[in-house]
């Protein structure tokens, strides 16, 4: 196991460090962690607006006091404008958290993932090998286990069976950085992430949504009758999981054995991690909890499972943990009580 709790004295400061999707929920959170530590951040971001673009600008707003952080709106998707400012910037270390998120909406607009989560990942791979970028850490996601009912989720396990086709994206990123990793020694780490919660979440999400029904008196969907797990992970974990990663570029595996391959691991420069709690919760228990931050009973409107959605998450972060040092930890009444009190103070609520 490995200390890595002073990771941002091994970056050069001279250098800023790219964070894409800087508007967004994890990206802002990762950015601000990394202005704290005294580096320079540029940000970029789409602003589009999937979800309240004022949210997002409001994030921004935040992280604008730092005198080291500087903000781009530039597309993923815009070739030339991701090329200038690469070669403006000089970037050693990216971190790629910009994707079109969301399980349910990649079924009603697909094209809008593969305009950002292939295309624009794509052109993010490009600039890393033209720039020979010491580390390229992005984002995958949970949604890749797809149709895997053995848990916990390992990295070591086949997602060959993706429900959704924001899954089906997420699956192509890793297998697009693994290539760039082999032909061109781009060093790439992918972090599966599990229901990331927390303080200027994302409204799309079931704790936003919950929450904000709760507080208005309004009626909650429950799908799946309510028999749902989720390995809720807190925002904080999750950054300083993404933060100790960024000096540890992959080195390839010299033992990997081509006759049994082990999707954890390569002889590329590529490794996949899984970043959750690894506690699953019930989805009954997390209202229950909501229902008491909030002083509100919930009334209940119980559905079937919806198409693309998976009944239980589990993160096995062995393998993070044995890297870093670290595994996620919040308990989830702490991080719930977080966010509904921010959510009180944001919205007047």
């Amino acid at each position: 196991m490995t200390d890595n709790t002073n990771w941002a004295a091994s970056l050069d400061g001279d250098r800023p460090v790219l964070v894409t999707g800087a508007a967004g929920f994890i990206g802002f959170f990762q950015a601000e962690k990394l202005l704290r530590a005294g580096l320079k951040v540029v940000g970029i971001d789409n602003l589009n607006p999937y979800y309240d673009p004022q949210l997002k600008q409001a994030r921004l707003d935040l992280l604008s006091q730092y005198p080291g952080f500087t903000f781009e709106k530039l597309d993923l998707a815009d070739r030339g404008g991701l090329s200038a400012l690469f070669d403006r910037h000089g970037f050693r270390h990216v971190i790629n958290l910009a994707a079109q998120a969301g399980v349910r909406y990649s079924i009603e607009n697909p094209h809008a993932y593969a305009e950002t989560n292939l295309i624009g990942f794509l052109n993010i791979l490009e600039e890393c090998r033209r720039a020979q970028v010491a580390h390229l850490i992005y984002a995958s996601s949970s949604s890749v286990y797809g149709g895997n009912r053995k848990l916990p989720f390992s990295v070591h396990d086949s997602v060959d069976h993706p429900v959704s086709f924001y899954a089906a994206t997420k699956k192509a990123n890793e297998l697009m950085a693994h290539s760039y990793s082999h032909l061109y020694g781009v060093p790439a780490t992918g972090l599966r992430f599990f229901t990331v919660y927390g303080p200027w979440g994302r409204p799309d999400m079931a704790i936003f949504i919950f929450t904000k029904a709760l507080l208005a008196g309004e009626a909650i969907t429950v799908f799946n009758h309510g028999e749902m797990q989720r390995d809720f992970t807190y925002i904080d974990d999750i950054v300083e999981g993404v933060s100790r990663l960024i000096p540890m570029a992959p080195s390839p595996n010299p033992d990997f054995d081509t006759n049994a391959p082990d999707p954890g691991t390569s002889w590329a420069p590529h490794r996949i991690y899984n970043i959750g709690n690894s506690r699953p919760e019930r989805l009954m228990d997390m209202i229950t909890i909501l229902e008491e931050l909030t002083g509100r009973k919930a009334v209940k409107e119980f559905l079937d499972i919806q198409p693309g959605d998976v009944p239980a998450t589990f993160a096995d972060v062995a393998d993070l943990e044995d890297t870093i040092g670290f595994h996620p930890n919040t308990q989830l009444r702490e991080g719930l009580s977080r966010f509904v009190a921010w959510y009180r103070d944001y919205y007047r609520a």
